[in-house]
């Protein structure tokens, strides 16, 4: 598969829409993919942060009982650029 301009691939681990706030309510796939849609702009770097920082928010003091990963890979007018670094965190 080639990526056209713009085009993009995020890879993620179950713990990301998985994780669950004090009151048991999961954040969720659509919650990830608007953070993603609104920070599309960015790089591939701060895309994944901006998710991280969110998924951060929603748990809040929650401990976290899975892993959480997320990789975003994005196509720029250079070529591919730099991909994000996996982050991997406890989040505890």
């Amino acid at each position: 598969m080639e990526l056209q301009l713009g085009d993009g691939i995020v890879l993620y681990t179950d713990g990301i829409p998985e994780a669950k706030d004090i009151n048991k309510k999961q954040y969720g796939v659509e919650q990830m993919c608007e953070v993603i849609s609104q920070n599309w702009h960015l790089s591939a770097q701060e895309i994944k942060q901006a998710v991280i920082d969110d998924l951060r928010r929603h748990i809040g003091t929650q401990k976290v009982f899975d892993d959480i990963t997320l990789l975003v890979v994005k196509r720029t007018e250079l070529g591919v650029e730099k991909k994000s670094q996996p982050q991997a965190a406890a989040l505890v």
